[in-house]
């Protein structure tokens, strides 16, 4: 009698996800929103929530006005400074932190402090110190995303590879050379990762301080729609807004991100 032999098992593989798909998947999850949108406009009354075809409306009135450029500049331009501040601060404060244990250890407390205290909190600060004027945003962007980006670069420095640090060591390599050669390319993607979330962070909080005390800026055109109660104008200048965090997050962060740590391995679950 011959020996029955077992069916060897077929393992298939993994489907994997088919890329050209995403582009429909983005425009149904938007379709799908735009639905829900339209059907809320129809039960809602127009001050509550207009219907899209409203909000473009506005959007292109908001867009044609004279004044509209000017805004979108002075937001633009409070958030940048205020972000290149905080990472000016924030990075070297963070390899400190990490680089030497016993400073870390003792500034430690301070962190959770900061990333607990509202950005209303500093927006009231800002304009009592500095009055309402570009300053008091700017120092209310600094203030909100510094902590983020100390944090990042600090929990960067953790992963540094004591090994690596020692062989320098032995080379008699000096710190200089040790925080070029080993340091920064080590907690680079990590201060990335701080510094799109504190770009982010740093957007949100601008229109807290435009609202609270400016007389430009999108924040400030969202609290003169709202005094005026033209809803539409509200919903228009929001997607102005989210816009310009889409263009700069989708068009200039994660391609340069991509590009930048192209060398690392990234493994696709």
């Amino acid at each position: 009698m011959s020996a029955v032999q077992p069916e060897a098992a077929v393992s298939s593989p993994a489907p994997r996800p088919f890329r050209g798909s995403v582009p429909a998947h983005r425009l149904a999850l938007c379709g799908i929103l735009l639905a829900i949108w339209w059907v809320g406009a129809l039960v809602s009354p127009p001050y509550i929530l207009p219907d899209p075809i409203t909000v473009v409306r506005a959007f292109f009135d908001v867009a044609g006005s004279a004044t509209f450029f000017q805004d979108v500049g002075a937001t633009c331009g409070r958030v940048f400074v205020g972000f290149a501040l905080a990472l000016v601060v924030g990075v070297p404060v963070g390899i400190l932190f990490g680089a030497n244990r016993a400073i870390g250890t003792f500034f430690e407390p301070v962190l959770p402090v900061l990333n607990t205290v509202s950005s209303a909190i500093w927006a009231i600060f800002a304009i009592l110190w500095f009055g309402a004027n570009d300053l008091a945003t700017v120092f209310v962007v600094f203030m909100t995303s510094m902590p983020l980006v100390i944090t990042n670069t600090w929990q960067g420095t953790r992963g540094v590879s004591a090994e690596l640090v020692e062989v320098a060591l032995s080379l008699r390599f000096t710190n200089a050379a040790i925080l070029r050669k080993i340091f920064l390319p080590s907690i680079m993607p990590h201060v990335f990762s701080g510094a799109r979330l504190a770009f982010g962070f740093g957007w949100r909080v601008s229109l807290v301080a435009e609202t609270l005390g400016s007389s430009s800026g999108i924040g400030y055109r969202l609290r003169q729609s709202a005094d005026l109660f033209q809803i539409d104008q509200v919903f228009a200048w929001t997607f102005v807004m989210v816009g310009l965090m889409l263009l700069i997050e989708m068009g200039v962060l994660r391609p340069l991100e991509r590009h930048l740590f192209r060398w690392q391995r990234t493994r696709q679950l």
